[in-house]
């Protein structure tokens, strides 16, 4: 769980000194845990988009089995998205994303063009993007979309 994560998001939809009486929006919803296990209760085709935006790469080996990226993942994946929906990846490790390149081309749940080599309109920019571009690491952006 990332805390302070979950911190700074709600301090931007709640003004300083109204944390106990301010409303959150109806839509929003927070999960502290394990997106996996989230994603084993959500029912069939009820997702239209997802991100996975620079996640933890486990660069080592024998962490591959932690990347939310991976060919035992993807089923699930594909079952909570509905047909058409888009999944969102951006990595600036180099590790990853070549581990997301060789998964991604050895499965046929997702089609899969070509990552982008700039963020595109309309994706979120995040604070880890920021810091791998000011280290002049260059990140990827896959678009898949659930066939």
């Amino acid at each position: 769980m990332f805390e302070n994560g979950l911190c700074s998001l709600l301090g931007r939809l709640v003004p300083e000194g109204a944390e106990a009486t301010a409303p959150l929006p109806d839509h929003l919803r927070l999960w502290d845990d394990d997106a996996r296990t989230l994603l084993r209760a959500l029912p069939d085709a009820c997702l239209d988009r997802l991100f996975l935006m620079f996640p933890d790469p486990w660069p080592k080996s024998r962490h591959a089995k932690r990347r939310f990226v991976h060919p035992a993942l993807l089923p699930e994946l594909a079952r909570v998205l509905k047909p058409g929906a888009l999944w969102r990846i951006a990595s600036d490790d180099p590790t990853y994303q070549a581990w997301v390149a060789e998964v991604l081309a050895a499965q046929a749940l997702f089609d899969v063009p070509p990552p982008a080599t700039t963020r595109p309109q309309g994706w979120p920019a995040t604070r880890y993007e920021a810091k791998a571009l000011a280290a002049g690491r260059e990140p990827r952006y896959w678009e898949v979309r659930r066939k």
